[in-house]
């Protein structure tokens, strides 16, 4: 792995005691180093009499590279939690090797695998075979399902998914340098999200820079976590979670939303106040069970002396939502924001009656420690711009601006 012998020579300023701290001739590590001057297309180290010093570039890939080595070093510990002192896990470097491990990971087949990257069947079973050398544990069980991850898979895959994530996005640190933004930023989107923020966020993002793609990922809050946590995505946007199962998270409330009731303007509840016995017998279009709005509306309905609703379909999708209002009598219970649109040019109407306690902060979620790519940074700074007097807050990344 070029990535550790460049670190170690950025550190200690000299290509031989790099290659005395990494156990390697020295020919070995400026190999290394030409290397991935070579991948990367630019000089990263000027020499002089002095020892080796870093380029501009060199200094922009720097933070990055010293991520990908804590993220694999972490590994280790994962293995074995008894605070033993570990060597450095020289089996984990090698980036084809962690590509066919998480690859495997997801595919749980050696031959989707195989030919997904490329290579042998054999290839794969050999890398996999190196790994569980290495951590001293089976990585995967055949099953009839294929070959599944083992828990010592799964405990470890997050790391390993984290550190190719960072050596992605190192050619992006350099083309910023020369100021080119591109790359692809990853974004989970929450349903709050999707109808109006979103759209205007990427809309202003590849106005300013035409180089940088967005891809948007509409999976349940969950799943959207821990593809954050594995750094496969870079931020989620939708209603901010405080609870302690997202401490790992850093979170900016871009704005504050409350609760309506929505339904299709010829609804017979429609133009006037509303009392709680207007609805009786109501079918409701209500957020899912686990959404946090589903709680704050529920204390807002006894509030009101209202039985809490019942649903008859639950959805969070803005699509179905004014479909079914559109061509029924139901009411929906939604964010003020999701469907926007739809007040603003009469096709849906919000009825006259306030839901107390229903104001929920909307914005992003970061991991915490994350090193956004230059893409994700511009794109962060467009969905600032669209936001009515900014922001009221920030994240902590040092990366974030």
């Amino acid at each position: 792995m070029q990535i550790r012998a460049f670190l170690r020579v950025a550190q200690t300023g000299s290509i031989s005691q790099a290659a005395h701290n990494l156990f390697r001739t020295q020919s070995a590590i400026t190999r290394s180093i030409r290397e991935l001057e070579h991948i990367l297309g630019e000089s990263l180290f000027e020499r002089h009499s002095a020892g080796m010093l870093l380029t501009e570039q060199g200094k922009s890939i720097l933070p990055r590279a010293i991520q990908i080595l804590d993220e694999l070093q972490q590994v280790p510990p994962l293995i074995d939690d008894t605070g033993s002192d570990f060597s450095e896990p020289l089996w984990l470097y090698n980036v084809m090797r962690l590509k066919i491990f998480l690859a495997l990971y997801q595919l749980h087949s050696t031959r989707n695998v195989a030919n997904s990257l490329d290579i042998t069947s054999s290839a794969v079973s050999a890398a996999i075979k190196t790994m569980e050398q290495g951590c001293g544990a089976v990585l995967f069980r055949r099953t009839a399902q294929g070959m599944m991850p083992t828990k010592m898979s799964r405990k470890i895959a997050p790391s390993i998914s984290r550190a190719l994530n960072e050596i992605r996005r190192i050619p992006e640190e350099i083309a910023a340098m020369k100021g080119i933004v591109t790359g692809t930023v990853h974004v989970g989107a929450l349903p709050l999200s999707r109808a109006g923020l979103l759209p205007k966020a990427i809309i202003n993002a590849i106005n300013a820079h035409e180089t940088i793609k967005v891809a948007t990922d509409e999976s349940a809050f969950d799943r959207l976590v821990s593809e954050l946590r594995g750094g496969n995505i870079d931020l989620i946007i939708g209603a901010l979670r405080h609870d302690s199962s997202v401490d790992d998270l850093d979170k900016i409330k871009l704005f504050t939303e409350e609760l309506i009731l929505l339904t299709r303007p010829a609804h017979f509840l429609t133009g006037r106040d509303l009392i709680a016995a207007d609805f009786d017998n109501i079918k409701w279009v209500l957020p899912r069970e686990n959404a946090p709005s589903r709680h704050s509306l529920i204390k807002a309905f006894r509030s009101l002396g209202m039985d809490a609703p019942q649903p008859v379909v639950e959805t969070g999708d803005p699509t179905v939502v004014r479909e079914l209002l559109l061509r029924s009598d139901m009411v929906a219970v939604v964010s003020s924001h999701q469907l926007e649109y739809e007040i603003s040019i009469g096709v849906l109407t919000p009825l006259r009656i306030h839901l107390n306690e229903t104001h929920r902060d909307i914005g992003i979620m970061s991991r915490k420690g994350a090193l956004h790519s230059p893409a994700t940074r511009a794109f962060i700074r467009s969905l600032k711009e669209i936001i009515p007097g900014g922001p009221s807050g920030a994240l902590e990344s040092p990366f974030y601006l």
